[in-house]
């Protein structure tokens, strides 16, 4: 199992996390594979800080000592963490950046599922389009509270699921061919694999003051198949 130490001190470590893969023990059957069990193995004490989503790549942190889970917990309960992530979503959104305010509570017909209602919990998206191209769009979002599934219910709110988000958008994968007016099957291949089949979004960087009082700005590369289709669709999708 594949993942990436990105930062580790005396207090912390971060990685960066695969799509497919919980993050935390999943509540109700813990021989689930997740990435906690997986780090675990290599430290002889780790903590629980916060999560990401199982189909959402990217940072996240653990502490190493009880000193560090207090402080590092209080930081993320506190909203003191800038958390930033990247996502391709449909469509082109009209405004080049915004702030998403929308309350989001549990789907009243789908369990499992959250989304914007009048008596949900307070949640709030700010977005900048990076880059836009026919069809398509890459978006950098902070996000100050942490509400489960909260870019993805905020972003089809906004009217621009992300890629490959089952629940919230048309789950699609992405093909070459969707992007490429004269795409030609090569004779290898009987047929078209996706440049993208999963979840658009990583949780790209984390900013913070550590317990030592020093500003850390930590960042996970995209991922290759998100950075191969932007590739693509910088080639073709204009």
């Amino acid at each position: 199992m594949k993942f990436e130490i990105i930062h580790e001190d005396d207090d912390i470590v971060v990685f960066s996390k695969p799509t497919g893969l919980l993050s935390i023990p999943d509540r109700y059957n813990d021989t689930i594979p997740c990435l906690y069990h997986e780090a675990a193995k290599k430290y002889e004490k780790l903590f629980i800080v916060h999560r990401l989503d199982k189909d959402t790549s990217g940072l996240i942190c653990f502490a190493k000592n009880e000193e560090s889970h207090k402080y590092m917990s209080q930081l993320f309960e506190g909203r003191d963490v800038e958390k930033y992530y990247l996502a391709i979503v449909n469509g082109r959104p009209i405004k080049a950046s915004g702030s998403i305010i929308a309350p989001i509570a549990e789907h009243p017909n789908w369990k499992g599922r959250m989304s914007v209602q009048k008596k949900g919990r307070f949640a709030h998206t700010d977005y900048v389009v990076e880059k836009m191209w026919n069809g398509f769009s890459l978006m950098k979002l902070r996000i100050f509270t942490g509400r489960t599934h909260q870019i993805r219910v905020h972003m089809q709110h906004l009217g621009h699921s992300i890629v490959g988000d089952p629940f919230y958008g048309n789950g699609s994968k992405l093909m070459l061919s969707s992007i490429k007016k004269k795409f030609k099957l090569s004779e290898k291949e009987e047929e078209e694999r996706p440049l993208l089949d999963r979840l658009a979004l990583h949780a790209h960087q984390l900013k913070f003051i550590n317990a030592k009082g020093e500003a850390m700005d930590i960042q996970a590369p995209l991922p290759k198949d998100m950075s191969v289709t932007i590739k693509q669709l910088d080639k073709w999708g204009v």
